[in-house]
């Protein structure tokens, strides 16, 4: 996985940053895992606009993605690895011995021809997935799952990772990718290694028109808006809009939302770094 640079014959070329591909082996999808997509526009079931900036881009289809890895010791090899319009990172085509085929996240690392494999008992290499009462201590994990049997919930973008720090009765510490301390309960599952694509973050679009094929419409400051469309908008001249804050009123940078009535608060040992 590496990542491209441009010399700047055109203007869109000139700060442009993609990925190379090179570990993507198959271009087209497995059918039998598509499903179609609809785009919202950023509207409600009224119509009603509630998420501003979305609009357009080209068509895609969704990927089935097995998160909750219950086909349990049953080897599966991998097939491909592919892209995946629908998230940052890598996805792999499994071909299991008993005939089924199923895409997972992409750990970084995995080859095609590997076999992998989830359940008690199996290997902590990279791929298999497993409980974490099963789990080595210190051991990069992703795809954590948060209930049991509830499937992958955290640590599932391009890059992305935590890691297994103790054990403690019927619970496990986890260091999560913000920096957060948290219990998780020993038979949640997790799958070893980081997340494929480390290098997402690192891409530049080089122009507006590539924004626009992702489906993100052109955004405009709170500041530049009229009183009635923002908080911030209005003023004589280039007035600053005061504190920074949302649409609906509230606070940015710094400002904390998360309910103090919160039940799952109890399991967070270490709020994340500022």
């Amino acid at each position: 996985m590496g990542l491209r640079k441009f010399n700047p014959v055109t203007p869109g070329t000139r700060f442009k940053i993609i990925p190379d591909f090179e570990e993507i082996t198959r271009s087209r999808p497995e059918k039998s895992l598509l499903l179609p997509y609809h785009k919202t526009g950023g509207r409600n079931n009224t119509g009603k606009m509630t998420m501003r900036y979305i609009g357009g881009g080209h068509k895609r289809r969704f990927r089935l993605i097995d998160f909750k890895r219950n086909k349990d010791n049953i080897p599966g090899r991998v097939a491909s690895i592919e892209y995946d319009p629908n998230r940052s990172a890598r996805i792999a085509l499994i071909h299991y011995v008993d005939g089924e085929k199923r895409y997972i996240l992409a750990p970084q690392g995995l080859k095609v021809g590997q076999v992998i494999i989830s359940g008690k008992k199996v290997p902590p290499e990279v791929g298999n997935c497993l409980p974490l009462s099963e789990i080595p201590m210190g051991s990069i994990i992703h795809n954590i799952e948060m209930k049991p049997g509830q499937g992958g919930k955290i640590a599932r973008s391009a890059g992305s990772f935590a890691q297994l720090t103790a054990k403690d009765n019927n619970y496990a510490t986890i260091k999560m990718p913000s920096g957060e301390t948290r219990l998780i309960h020993i038979q949640c599952k997790a799958t070893i290694g980081s997340v494929s694509n480390p290098e997402h973050n690192l891409v530049s679009h080089g122009k507006a028109g590539r924004r626009r094929w992702l489906g993100i419409r052109p955004r405009n400051r709170g500041v530049s808006m009229n009183p009635v469309d923002h908080p911030m908008g209005g003023g004589e001249g280039r007035a600053s809009g005061g504190h920074p804050r949302s649409r609906k009123g509230i606070p940015a940078k710094g400002f904390k939302t998360r309910s103090k009535k919160n039940p799952t608060s109890k399991f967070i040992l270490e709020r994340r770094k500022k």
